[in-house]
């Protein structure tokens, strides 16, 4: 470690004056902490949510059976059929998915409900929805807006549209229903109305407002808060919908709640129906969120396609690694499900660097935040480890028959190269332990015969702790002549044209990444999107922990870079772009070990590993080292507490740092995947994943998900709910006029913790009346401006505070 005297020399003068132009004092190692970029008072935050949205009910009132049932693929197969032109176990297989179904779940279908049921408000949003460009109103309607209309056998004008956007026009509702409704909750209402996005197949929001990370505000347990409440108005808004809309009079009830996985039963149908018809029934329309729609809709079209074809592309891949040794494969689907999957994407942005590149000034431009931003991202791949299993998981029960590579790989060849894959391939066979006489066995390929092998020889299969970032394409590895990660202005745009070249992607996608820039030129902010989240357990503990510690690695990141660390550290060479990213595809599945090459070129890696016990040479692969994936992240983490020490003071993370100890150590207990499990065995009253067949564990995963953990996330999004309203009582006084009186509007003389607190019951058990729910909503829409109020003058306050302290920065 460099001593304080002799820091500023110690720094390479490039980096010295880069950082100094962000206002970095390298006057001590306590003023270098403070003033890093993502440090103490720097940092904002916000979120994005995917869920999961079903329709309830029987297969004669809810949409998606009805649709599938009078679809033109549907008459045709059966015609075909009849002619023997088509086998009849296609038909068979559709007709038993529509009427072999217990549980009356329906998942991603839409809802139908009489147009005459929304309000003058809600109509005109959604008038404004169905045009081709809002922005052009005389260009006219969209051309497939006769999808989302129809007449019932009465006669009557319906509207079927998809969950996502039906929660849009529920706040919509709420807005034109109730003559007197206060103008600042009145208009909070209106600007949360694009936050509630029709994007893909789940639906989508993002943070209400954007908040800052201090101590004083509980470092990530802001921007859980602000999660948590956004996950109750949500809820509160489907259960409005469900009964203003009359939709639950017609036999259908739409839910919504986070789940990891594309649904099992969505997964057995896309095996009975061709991609185009699986686009048709679950891609979103893009209605809301995008002035242009259908270009948006055609975008998600191409997104699909382009990953469908890039699983087959993968298949030859696994030839090519040695992976398939013979001709005899089981084709992937060419209709691809992993767009159905769900996470919650956290990202933090930097004032400083905000401030900088607003300011237009040479001093710190979009090259530069380019070249620090893409070592920052490598720099943080070494550390997600951490984060898989710990805070987030998606637990999955794979069967023998699964494990045939070219499915359970998934988009492991597009992430990795041929050596990491093979090494991951050959230590996932063995904790699976498929082998037969101590001769390793994957599935055959027929069915029947697959699960005869399995029954006779017991072989189970699998349980994967995180099954989200292996069945997801979460990443992409770069090409030897086109480096993603290298710091050089336009070097996705490179990849992306090599990688569609070789049929991997699209040149209109943007490049997955687990950990991606978000550029002030794009987004109005400077910062970083975590995107490798799969299921919180928790809001105030499971995903603040991980804000906390994203927001840490990341200033850690540019402390190092501050000291002198360059991309000459991390070379960009794709060998070792995977090197770094097996422990954390690893670490997903839940394999032990992982290798490294005696002689890697990756620095820093090799700095990690010189903290890390337990590694021996590999008597498998000559010139490997064998690392054990436990004792490296419990090195990462002595890593952070000896680097980033005074960043752990300033920020108050000692408690954070102390859990995550706790998790790793005690897994099954502290864990995020330890406790999502339990919670699915209960569900499915088995005392391991391996005890109970995989379709069991996994629909019984489903059911907890929709029903005990929704439950749990409604529950802990009212006790955040009602910690602010008795704040807010206990504040009243210091309310402006116009605030006041929309309290009073809202709560008729009452406190509004009394109001939550006696509310929760009845939405708690789905019994909670239109009007109940309307005090409730606008209650939160309350909040969300008091809330914007209070971050706007918290903003002002750091900016003075950044002013009067940036010339003592710059004069270090």
């Amino acid at each position: 470690m460099i001593s304080p005297a002799k820091l500023s020399a110690a720094v390479p003068e490039i980096n010295r004056e880069l950082f100094a132009r962000l206002g970095v004092s390298f006057a001590s190692r306590e003023e270098l902490a403070a003033s890093l970029p993502f440090s103490l008072h720097d940092v904002t935050a916000g979120s994005e949510s995917e869920l999961q949205a079903v329709v309830c009910g029987a297969k004669d009132d809810v949409d998606l059976p009805l649709i599938i049932e009078q679809s033109n693929y549907f008459a045709n197969i059966v015609k075909r059929a009849a002619a023997g032109e088509t086998p009849q176990r296609v038909v068979a297989d559709l007709e038993r998915f529509l009427a072999d179904n217990p549980s009356r779940v329906w998942e991603n279908s839409w809802v139908r409900f009489p147009a005459r049921n929304l309000s003058r408000y809600a109509q005109e949003v959604l008038e404004t929805d169905l045009l081709a460009d809002k922005k052009n109103p005389a260009a006219g309607k969209r051309v497939d807006v006769t999808r989302f209309t129809f007449r019932d056998e009465a006669g009557e004008e319906m509207l079927r549209l998809p969950i996502s956007y039906l929660i849009k026009l529920a706040l919509a509702d709420l807005i034109g229903s109730q003559q007197i409704l206060p103008d600042i909750i009145r208009q909070a209402g209106i600007r949360l109305l694009e936050h509630f996005l029709n994007d893909n197949t789940s639906p989508e929001t993002f943070s209400f407002n954007v908040v800052a990370l201090t101590p004083g505000g509980g470092m990530g347990r802001a921007i859980a808060k602000e999660t948590a409440i956004r996950f109750l108005m949500t809820q509160l808004l489907v259960m409005y919908a469900n009964q203003a809309f009359g939709i639950s009079d017609r036999g259908q009830q739409a839910m919504v709640y986070f789940a990891p996985h594309p649904p099992i039963r969505q997964k057995e149908l896309n095996d009975h129906v061709p991609d185009s018809f699986y686009r048709e029934l679950f891609m979103s329309p893009c209605l809301s969120g995008w002035d242009k729609g259908e270009d948006k809709f055609r975008y998600m079209q191409l997104c699909h396609q382009v990953l469908s074809r890039s699983q087959l592309n993968a298949v030859a891949k696994l030839r090519d690694a040695g992976i398939i040794q013979t001709n005899l494969v089981v084709l992937p689907n060419l209709s691809n499900i992993s767009l159905a999957n769900n996470g919650t994407h956290i990202s933090i942005g930097s004032r400083c660097l905000t401030q900088a590149l607003a300011s237009g000034g040479p001093g710190f431009t979009a090259g530069h935040e380019k070249h620090l931003g893409d070592l920052a991202i490598k720099i943080t791949e070494h550390f997600l480890p951490l984060f898989v299993g710990t805070y987030t998981a998606a637990p999955y029960r794979q069967a023998f028959t699964d494990f045939h590579p070219e499915k359970a790989l998934g988009f492991l060849p597009h992430e990795l190269d041929y050596t990491h894959l093979r090494m991951i391939w050959r230590r996932w066979k063995k904790k699976a332990d498929l082998s037969i006489f101590g001769q390793p066995i994957t599935p055959f390929g027929p069915q029947a015969l697959d699960r005869l092998v399995s029954s006779v020889f017991r072989l189970k299969g699998d349980f994967v702790p995180d099954y989200r970032l292996i069945d997801y394409l979460v990443c992409l590895l770069s090409t030897e002549r086109s480096p993603g990660l290298n710091g050089q202005p336009g070097n996705s745009d490179r990849l992306r044209r090599d990688l569609a070249d070789m049929g991997v992607f699209d040149e209109q996608m943007s490049v997955y990444l687990l950990y991606k820039q978000r550029e002030f030129a794009k987004m109005g902010f400077s910062g970083f999107e975590g995107r490798y989240y799969s299921l919180f357990g928790t809001f105030g503990e499971d995903m603040a922990r991980a804000a906390d510690l994203q927001t840490l690695i990341t200033a850690l990141a540019y402390q190092y870079m501050a000291l002198g660390m360059t991309h000459a550290n991390i070379p960009d060479i794709p060998s070792v772009e995977s090197e770094r990213r097996q422990i954390f595809f690893g670490a997903a599945i839940g394999i032990p070990t992982f290798y490294v090459h005696r002689h890697s070129s990756n620095s820093f890696l090799d700095y990690i590993l010189k903290k890390t016990d337990g590694i021996r040479s590999s008597r498998r692969y000559p010139g490997y080292l064998r690392v054990q994936i436990h004792e490296y992240r419990r090195a990462l983490l002595q890593v952070i507490r000896e680097d980033a020490g005074i960043l752990i003071d300033l920020m108050g993370l000692h408690d954070t740092l102390d859990d995550l100890e706790r998790r790793l150590n005690e897994p099954d207990c502290y864990s995020a995947a330890g406790r999502l499990t339990a919670g699915i065995l209960g569900e499915v009253n088995a005392s391991s994943p391996m005890r109970v067949n995989a379709r069991e564990f996994n629909t019984g995963a489903e059911r907890f998900y929709r029903t005990t953990l929704r439950n749990q996330h409604l529950a802990e999004a009212f006790t955040f709910l009602l910690q602010d309203c008795r704040l807010l009582d206990r504040e009243q006084s210091s309310l402006d006029e116009s605030q006041r009186n929309a309290l009073r509007a809202i709560l008729h003389g009452h406190d509004a913790g009394s109001f939550v607190e006696s509310a929760t019951e009845d939405v708690m058990h789905e019994r909670a009346d239109i009007a109940t729910l309307q005090r409730l909503m606008n209650l939160v829409l309350f909040k969300v401006c008091h809330d914007e109020a209070a971050t706007r003058e918290e903003t002002g306050k750091q900016r003075r505070y950044a002013d009067d302290a940036a010339p003592v920065y710059r004069a270090g």
